[in-house]
């Protein structure tokens, strides 16, 4: 078995450079509706002008130098490929955090909270705070390759991490994520309860009906009323990948427009609701540096996949320290658990709680991509929930906040 962690230099060939140009430059449009905004989706002419500028204004190049400052690696695990970026902090005593993305997004996502995270002293911070970074891209997306088999969703990926970081030679260690990544942060803590001391999550939320005994207060009622929303009227790419990935997946591999209206469409729905576009809300460039990074690897059919067998397989995505034998967690003490909740998520607590979140935080800014929307905001919290776990001295561990 190869064991072996190679490093990896991102270097996309100029042919493929050019092939998405020339793509960009024959989008077969179709025709504007006049009076439609977002509500039937991603508006034509505010796509016609995204993909110009992606063709014409974007530097792919000047990113991929900016991604390769970071280390990056690949290593073969269970027969797959996977890439990760390893950014080892310069404080011998950092905690390693092993940090993973969602749908629809790439690590490129957390670009702006490796430094501070990494390097706490070099950004004005406290150097005790500091991590060694371990940033995964998940299997058949990210910038890892296609997958060569069947059976990569939730629960082969939690495995191959876990493997991932003893490869890496750690034995103790943190798990951050939102999303799918909030799956693999909290589902890491059930495959290696001896390794993971804490989980933080931004933003999980609970699926299906809300029970209609359950109390709540004002803002959690409105997180209903949204959640309801969502179910009702903006779930349809969910239910699509769920079923038929390959139908999707055939309009991704061959179209980078509708990449992008794929992904675009959920960074207008998902961010902060008090910013009108997307970019509004996150920087252009780093949205379509992810955009592309999607592309490049075929990664828009690969999510799909992914999202297909983790909803066929047989596990739940619950939160670490449910009892239910069919969530998939393994016998072992719950960690703690730390919930930062943003102004566009839909987490209610009483449903995402199952009695070992220690830290619940909730913050008027920000929504569903926080690393790239407010990272000063997630840096802080990740900071301050595991400061608790490595200097216990220092605050009580059952302590929470909300505001």
């Amino acid at each position: 078995m190869n064991t072996s962690i190679r490093p990896f230099t991102l270097d996309i060939p100029q042919v493929e450079l050019d092939d998405l140009r020339h793509r960009l430059a024959r989008t077969r449009w179709a025709p504007e509706i006049p009076g439609v905004g977002w509500e039937r989706g991603v508006p034509v002419a505010y796509l016609r002008e995204l993909a110009d500028y992606w063709r014409d204004g974007f530097d792919w190049r000047a990113q991929e130098r900016r991604l390769n400052e970071l280390p990056q690696f690949t290593t073969t695990i269970d027969g797959q490929e996977i890439h990760f970026f390893h950014v080892r902090s310069p404080e011998p005593d950092a905690l390693p955090l092993l940090v993973s993305h969602g749908w629809p997004s790439t690590p490129v996502e957390f670009a702006r909270i490796v430094g501070p995270l990494s390097d706490p002293r070099a950004y004005g911070g406290d150097p005790r705070d500091a991590f060694h970074l371990v940033v995964p891209s998940l299997p058949g997306f990210g910038l890892s390759p296609a997958v060569t088999s069947t059976g990569w969703g939730l629960p082969r990926t939690v495995d191959a991490y876990a493997e991932l970081m003893r490869r890496l030679g750690y034995d103790r260690y943190g798990t951050q994520g939102g999303d799918i990544g909030a799956g693999v942060a909290g589902m890491l803590a059930g495959v290696a309860p001896e390794a993971v001391v804490g989980v933080h999550m931004n933003g999980p939320t609970a699926f299906g009906a809300i029970p209609a005994d359950l109390e709540l207060d004002e803002r959690d009622r409105e997180r209903a009323r949204r959640s309801a929303e969502f179910e009702a009227t903006g779930s349809g790419y969910l239910a699509l990948q769920a079923n038929q990935p390959s139908t999707i997946g055939a309009a991704l591999q061959d179209s980078p427009v509708a990449q992008l209206a794929w992904i675009v469409e959920k960074f207008q729905a998902w961010t902060d609701q008090r910013k009108a576009l997307p970019e509004d809300a996150v920087d252009r460039d780093q949205l379509l540096t992810s955009v592309s990074a999607t592309w490049f690897s075929g990664g828009g059919a690969g999510s799909a996949h992914f999202v297909y067998e983790s909803m066929h397989a047989d596990i739940a995505w619950t939160a670490p320290g449910d009892d239910d034998a069919s969530s998939g967690w393994q016998d072992g003490p719950a960690v703690p658990v730390g919930v930062a909740v943003f102004a566009a998520d839909t987490s209610i607590r009483a449903l995402v709680d199952t009695g070992n979140v220690v830290r619940w935080t909730e913050y008027d800014a920000g929504g569903h991509f926080p690393a790239m929307e407010v990272p000063d905001l997630l840096v802080g919290d990740i900071r301050a929930f595991f400061a608790t776990l490595r200097r216990p001295d220092e605050g009580a561990s059952g302590r929470a906040a909300r505001g």
